[in-house]
């Protein structure tokens, strides 16, 4: 094998106990540094977790185990993967073969919206079925002798010099430039950090490099023959903030596709020359519209791709079954131009269920959605509560809309996801307009929230989208739904598209979303009295709202006088903050409302709310200036001070909504 430059996976099937037990022998027999990503095993070897892989990421190991008998995370198998060089064994331990699609999956935990694991039969049966066309992958089954794999003869490989002829070509690009931003992006095991710790090396000047965890650039480090500073992700902003950055001549920023988009269009604002290397294959947290959302932003930003596998072969078998495993790298539909377009709703049981629909699905959403991962494949193979519709031309898709199912929890349910005493998965918009605003019913209303939408760049500006959102409102109201939602990242086309659909926004977030630094938005579409109720609520409280939050809003609402005085909805918001857990940011506009109540008596004089809220204490730095030892002191003492407050104002009233509250 490490002649051949190739590795090779070998299938450990059966009960726990018997699985562990053979990887353990396995590992005596077979010399290498072993790395072994699980629970627990049976030795007193180290092991790392699934949650923990990604620490791997810039790291060469020789053979690994990965333990997938109680849920298969197919990233952290991607990212093992990743890190074995040729000549290496990757040992899977899975559940009794013939059983295992019937087993629950713990994986499903991270994106099945579910409280307990469960059964994923269509996501198992297709990793079977990808396994079972690969000659390569060798079998030991309980109770049955080991099958090896079918010995492909093939040339001797020769790993590749350094710098390769790719490498030294964008090298001569690279340092040869006077000024400008770069992007090197690789499928794993291309040399990528080599590069990039070779550049360095020869790079005169001041170089800074950033990655998302210091660990990550060790093979940068290992290539580059010197000293490398590196600066944290967070910390390297603050520099940029309060002092000159001029002296560096280059930014490196490696894994660039784990930063959030936000922050890397701070950062490019700063430095003359920047590179940026990432890979794109979806499983270190985003798809191949990483690279459009990036050249949308910066469109003088270069491209720059290496291609030749430097750790193993080009016919390196692991790797060719794991990206069918998690679809990269597929060949798109031939379009048939000529047929007519038609849009039709489909199950996770009927067309997902067939390898080429599902692969051209799945492409379309990686190349449209820049968060695109592996963890929304096995949500649209396995999560219940999923609906579907695509437009067909002929077997081609050119577009697709996904659906999933939200609210109908139980009214006590609803009442104490918004006093925050709980937040059960799933649910995003319903809950988010209990937990955040004062629409505490809304989980109570039965929704379906569009999750992506995608559109071929081809067919955009068609109409198409808009024509697949009617036919889901009419199937939504076939089903007797109260309404239709969405949430996005404000952008003025954006909003327009959603307003022009016929939605209806509902919540400005507080804070902009992590990876589009937009303001996120949520909107509806009513289809019944209790949606169309829910909308008029919403959209009363942000108006009434505004004068409070004015910051926030990326557009202006509706102008129209609302009394500041408190009313049924603020003593409610009141007491959910003071005799609930009821977030700050949530009670905000409520409580500048209490603090204008001019018969407040002077024992009830809301001392740090009043200094917290009207002096604009940070809130990210609040505590030193308000004698506090920590943020959950100073909130502590708030909802304190506003019980006394709500106390002082009508006593019968307080107790009475702090029953309510209670759920009493």
């Amino acid at each position: 094998m490490r002649a051949q430059g190739i590795r090779r996976l070998l299938i450990i099937s059966g009960d726990t106990r018997w699985c562990l037990e053979t990887a353990e022998a396995f590992c005596q027999w077979l010399q290498g540094d072993w790395i072994w990503v699980g629970d627990a095993r049976l030795s007193t070897d180290p092991v790392i977790g699934t949650k923990s892989v990604k620490k791997l990421l810039g790291q060469e190991r020789l053979h690994g185990v990965f333990d997938a008998t109680k849920g298969l995370d197919i990233d952290a198998l991607a990212v093992l993967a990743g890190v074995l060089k040729a000549g290496s064994w990757l040992l899977m331990l899975v559940p009794h073969w013939d059983s295992w699609h019937r087993m629950p999956d713990r994986d499903s935990l991270r994106w099945s919206e579910q409280k307990h694991p469960i059964p994923t039969p269509y996501f198992i049966s297709h990793f079977q079925r990808i396994l079972l066309s690969h000659q390569e992958v060798a079998y030991w089954r309980q109770g049955s002798s080991p099958q090896l794999p079918i010995d492909i003869k093939r040339p001797k490989w020769r790993a590749p010099g350094q710098p390769t002829s790719e490498q030294q070509t964008i090298l001569n690009t690279l340092l040869s430039a006077k000024t400008g931003t770069w992007l090197l992006t690789a499928a794993r095991g291309r040399g990528k950090s080599t590069l990039a710790g070779m550049f360095l090396s020869q790079c005169s000047g001041v170089c800074w490099v950033t990655a998302p965890r210091q660990s990550a650039i060790q093979i940068l480090k290992n290539h580059s023959g010197k000293e490398i500073t590196f600066v944290a992700p967070d910390a390297l902003l603050n520099d940029c903030l309060k002092h000159q950055v001029d002296h560096v001549n280059w930014l490196v920023i490696d894994e660039a596709a784990s930063f959030p988009i936000a922050l890397l269009s701070k950062l490019l604002g700063y430095f003359q020359r920047i590179l940026l290397t990432t890979t794109i294959d979806g499983y270190e947290g985003t798809g191949h519209a990483f690279v459009l959302k990036l050249f949308s932003q910066f469109p003088k930003a270069q491209w720059l791709t290496l291609n030749q596998p430097i750790r193993w072969a080009k016919s390196d078998p692991l790797e060719q079954m794991l990206n069918e495993i998690m679809m990269l790298n597929t060949i798109p539909t031939e379009l048939e131009e000529h047929l007519p377009k038609k849009i039709i709703a489909f199950t996770q049981s009927d067309e997902l269920s067939q390898p080429r629909f599902l692969q051209a699905f799945y492409r379309l959403l990686s190349d449209t959605h820049y968060r695109t991962s592996t963890r929304d494949l096995r949500r649209l193979m396995d999560a219940p509560g999923m609906h579907f519709s695509a437009t067909l031309s002929g077997d081609c898709i050119l577009a697709v809309l996904w659906l999933v199912d939200e609210g109908g929890l139980d009214e006590r349910l609803a009442r104490e996801i918004w006093a925050g005493h709980r937040r059960p998965p799933g649910s995003l918009v319903a809950q988010s307009l209990s937990a955040h605003s004062g629409q505490w019913w809304s989980p109570t209303l039965r929704s379906r929230r569009i999750s992506r939408i995608a559109v071929m760049e081809k067919y955009r500006r068609q109409g198409i989208a808009r024509q697949m959102i009617l036919f889901e409102i009419t199937r939504a109201k076939q089903a007797g739904l109260d309404f239709i939602s969405v949430s996005f990242g404000y952008e003025r086309e954006l909003n327009d598209f959603w307003m022009a659909c016929g939605f209806k926004v509902v919540r400005i977030g507080s804070h902009n979303d992590t990876c589009s630094g937009c303001c996120t938005l949520m909107a509806i579409f009513p289809l019944s009295p209790a949606g169309e109720h829910l909308y008029e609520a919403a959209k009363k409280q942000m108006i009434r709202d505004a004068p409070w939050l004015k910051a926030n809003f990326p557009f202006v609402l509706e102008k129209k006088e609302e009394s500041q005085e408190l009313n049924e909805e603020d003593w409610r918001e009141l007491a959910g903050f003071a005799f609930a857990h009821r977030p700050l940011s949530a009670s905000l506009a409520s409580l500048q409302r209490l603090l204008k109540q001019r018969c407040i008596k002077s024992a009830c004089s809301l001392i740090h709310l009043r200094k917290y809220l009207q002096k604009h204490t940070s809130q990210s730095h609040p505590i030193g200036s308000l004698d506090f030892t920590g943020r959950k002191a100073l909130i502590v003492c708030l909802r304190n001070e506003v019980k006394q407050a709500v106390s002082c104002l009508d006593k019968e009233k307080s107790i009475a909504w702090a029953a309510w509250v209670e759920n009493k």
